[in-house]
């Protein structure tokens, strides 16, 4: 056994007790009078719901932030976020690096786990760069959000206001305060404001580029060919999902949800649809009005998600694109799959297949639960799922409607999704064994 698999397991472990152990606690938490607006007991399944949404930024809610939770509550909401968006591991780090405390090998391997670097070295200094860069992005979205707000909100709330969606933003969880116009009502409002949803769409977009990117970026600037090979993925996938998804919402949904909208309303909202399935959860256009052709674009976006060691969820974008790439690599009869000049090892195949299996088997598991308990339409049921694996938070509004048995499934896969499907998977496996003699090989015929 290896370094690495000496560690693996011990960390997994760490960090699914550790992710439950928070989601517990703010469960306890919310659950309080002092939690809710109305100072009343809130019923544990709803409570548990929004602390497992917070945490595992997803932003699906079993009641409207603003007008069940007080302020409180909300801020409760806000720390889990936070938390969860970060990842205690980091925040902990952090916080070691300024009480001036040595921090050893085993505590930098969970650290380069948790923020999914290549090599453990840096690790420390990567995380005061992460924690400096979130405070930047977080405060420069929540003044430019502010500027909209306090006019209309007045300036302590509207200040409030552009800190509490900032911060949910770039940690791509989706939970909104709009409640104070309508209850569940998101960004509706703001569908053809460009400011509020530019900033926003760009803060979703760098909370779900990864830790690794922005490191990357710092040091080669504008130097694309600089780049790892992992930056070089994640951007250029980033951008064709952006703008592609983009387009085809554009020609899906110009006479739907688009219909009687100006031309910028149109760009600004299908940017917005393209956007924030990856992985944040606000909304600018009803997403209960989709047609069914959106709503499966909108699936497959929520499903790949973003990068990893980012605020996103998702099989992530490198994933899908090693799938691609290894199709491509099939159907062109090539022994290797090659991606900007460079061959990537076979572990990374297997470990993209295995979680996009192990994603949509979750994913249809749950779905057939939830339809054999509750007579719910298909396609809104697949929503729900496919948000709730892919930690996003839009919903057609059934998440409401769902009973508690069928709410502790989204908990779960919310749970399962935020720590990765694969991670999840290794908290239950056994040490991995290599027998003396391995089987004989046989062909079977695929495809």
């Amino acid at each position: 056994m290896n370094k690495k698999e000496k560690h693996q397991m011990p960390y997994t472990r760490m960090l699914a007790i550790g992710f439950a152990a928070i989601i517990l606690s703010g469960s306890l938490l919310l659950m309080t009078p002092l939690a809710s607006r109305e100072g009343v007991w809130t019923p544990f399944v709803d409570a548990l719901f929004t602390a497992t949404s917070a945490t595992c930024v997803t932003g699906l809610v079993a009641v409207d932030t603003y007008q069940h939770w007080n302020l409180f509550g909300q801020l409760i909401i806000l720390l889990l976020i936070q938390i969860g968006g970060l990842g205690f591991i980091t925040i902990g780090a952090y916080i070691a690096v300024l009480l001036r405390k040595k921090i050893g090998l085993k505590s930098r391997t969970a650290i380069h786990e948790s923020i999914s670097t290549l090599e453990i070295a840096g690790v420390v200094r990567l995380v005061k760069k992460i924690i400096r860069g979130t405070f930047i992005f977080e405060m420069t979205g929540a003044v430019l959000l502010s500027i909209r707000f306090i006019p209309q909100f007045g300036w302590e709330r509207g200040i409030y206001f552009g800190i509490f969606h900032a911060v949910s933003a770039f940690c791509n969880a989706g939970f909104d305060l709009m409640g104070i116009n309508e209850e569940y009502s998101s960004l509706v409002a703001y569908e053809g404001d460009a400011l509020v949803t530019l900033t926003i769409m760009s803060l979703i977009v760098i909370g779900g580029l990864g830790f690794l990117v922005w490191d990357d970026c710092a040091k080669n600037k504008f130097h694309f060919r600089k780049y790892m090979l992992h930056s070089k993925v994640v951007i250029s996938a980033t951008l064709l999902l952006i703008f592609g998804g983009a387009l085809l919402f554009l020609i899906l949904e110009n006479d739907g949800v688009f219909a009687g909208m100006s031309i910028k309303e149109k760009v600004l909202g299908a940017l917005f649809c393209s956007v924030t399935p990856r992985t944040a959860g606000f909304n600018t256009t009803d997403v209960a009005a989709l047609s069914n052709s959106g709503k499966l674009l909108t699936m497959l976006l929520m499903f790949i998600g973003g990068s990893p060691g980012s605020t996103a969820g998702g099989i992530k974008v490198t994933a899908a694109a090693v799938m691609f790439f290894t199709a491509v690599t099939m159907i062109r009869s090539k022994n290797s799959i090659e991606i900007f000049g460079r061959r990537l090892e076979e572990d990374a195949v297997r470990r993209a297949a295995t979680i996009m299996m192990c994603n949509l088997g979750l994913i249809f598991m749950a779905s057939m639960i939830i339809m054999a308990i509750q007579p719910l339409d298909a396609m809104d049921v697949f929503m729900e799922t496919f948000s709730a694996m892919g930690t996003v938070g839009m919903s057609t509004g059934v998440t409401r409607e769902l009973l508690p048995v069928s709410k502790v499934i989204l908990i779960l896969l919310m749970y399962t999704g935020r720590l990765g499907s694969l991670t999840f998977a290794l908290v239950f496996a056994r040490r991995k064994i290599v027998p003396p003699v391995q089987q004989p090989v046989e062909k079977i015929v695929v495809g």
